[in-house]
């Protein structure tokens, strides 16, 4: 049995908006990752089996290793069909803000969203959300939005109506946003949830192999690259770096998804307890921050101070506006700030 962490009054309302919708809109944020896709697939499928005509509309392309996915072919892409999104968007009865806490985290999305005068329920696992949803069913304690999909399908009594195909997808969900299941998963209740979810046929290897086997000799390439000559160790810090710029991508024909994982590398480093990843934009005049942690170190905080960004304690993110050498210098002063908390870690 799964504890009841969704207060009733939002499970009630939720309920309420999906049985008068006919038209129903999932948006998830910028750069789709595992639990983005996945949840939004997954209480796609859901929602498919009650009849609703639905959508999943995301801002731009997602990587390569999640098109395999039921259901991923028919993602709308807003970057390429806007036009096409703004009218589904204006004539949807419910909308569903899936994995993001911020209208600023769907990028151009964020303006048709807003104006909309559908019912919105917000499903996200991030800190601090903003109100703009009538429901939020906001949980940072859970490993990830798909898990909360998931336990709002089961509260509103409907476990039986969870297909394969999306019992596939919110388990890809569940194990990209835990790394494979070696953070934020020790949370004995995420194990119920998976074997509920075998129950309904997924092959969980097959599902692991898709994701994380399927890489291109490029991405391999890159890897040894990266490792090689661009990671910087720092164990008076308990520390790591690694850093890549667009002609380093371009020069291992760098597609969306190749960089995936590669900030949980040094954590193998016997006494790291820190990494991060910049690496400079292909779409934006920005430097991507992501960062990971183990055991107590807040990687959120430093995300939050130096990098305009957030997440969770273990893992987290942020954006950064200016020079990779810029970036790379608050790197250093986060870590002489927060240099007692790694040597206690």
């Amino acid at each position: 049995m799964l504890s009841k962490i969704i207060l009733q009054a939002n499970i009630d309302k939720a309920a309420k908006f999906f049985e008068h919708a006919d038209k129903i809109i999932i948006v998830s944020h910028v750069s789709p990752d595992g639990d983005a896709i996945g949840s939004s697939l997954g209480l796609s499928h859901f929602l498919e089996t009650q009849d609703k005509d639905v959508h999943v509309i995301v801002p731009n392309a997602f990587p390569d290793f999640l098109r395999w996915m039921p259901g991923a072919k028919d993602v709308i892409r807003y970057d390429k069909y806007g036009e096409f999104a703004d009218k589904l968007i204006a004539e949807a009865d419910v909308i569903c803000c899936l994995d993001f806490n911020a209208l600023s985290r769907i990028d151009a999305v964020a303006k048709p969203v807003a104006e909309a005068k559908a019912k919105k329920i917000l499903i996200d696992h991030h800190l601090n959300p903003e109100d703009f949803c009538q429901v939020v069913i906001s949980h940072p304690e859970i490993s990830s939005t798909s898990e909360l999909v998931f336990r709002l399908i089961c509260r509103m009594g409907c476990f039986e109506d969870i297909t394969k195909e999306g019992a596939e997808c919110i388990y890809t969900g569940m194990m990209t946003d835990t790394g494979g299941f070696t953070y934020n998963s020790n949370n004995q209740e995420i194990y119920f949830i998976i074997s509920e979810l075998l129950s309904k046929g997924i092959d969980k290897d097959e599902i692991y192999r898709k994701v994380f086997n399927t890489y291109s000799e490029d991405r391999l390439r890159l890897m040894g690259y990266v490792l090689y000559d661009k990671m910087q160790v720092f164990p008076q810090f308990r520390s790591a770096l690694i850093t890549l710029t667009k002609n380093e991508q371009n020069k291992f024909r760098y597609v969306k998804g190749d960089t995936e994982g590669f900030v949980n590398i040094p954590l193998q480093i016997k006494n790291i307890c820190f990494s991060a990843f910049l690496r400079e934009d292909t779409e934006k005049d920005m430097i991507k921050i992501s960062l990971r942690s183990v055991g107590a170190f807040p990687c959120n905080k430093v995300a939050s101070e130096f990098f305009n960004g957030g997440g969770h304690l273990n893992a987290s993110g942020g954006e950064y506006y200016g020079t990779m050498d810029e970036a790379i210098q608050l790197f250093k002063q986060a870590l002489v700030k927060y240099e007692d908390l790694l040597l206690k870690n």
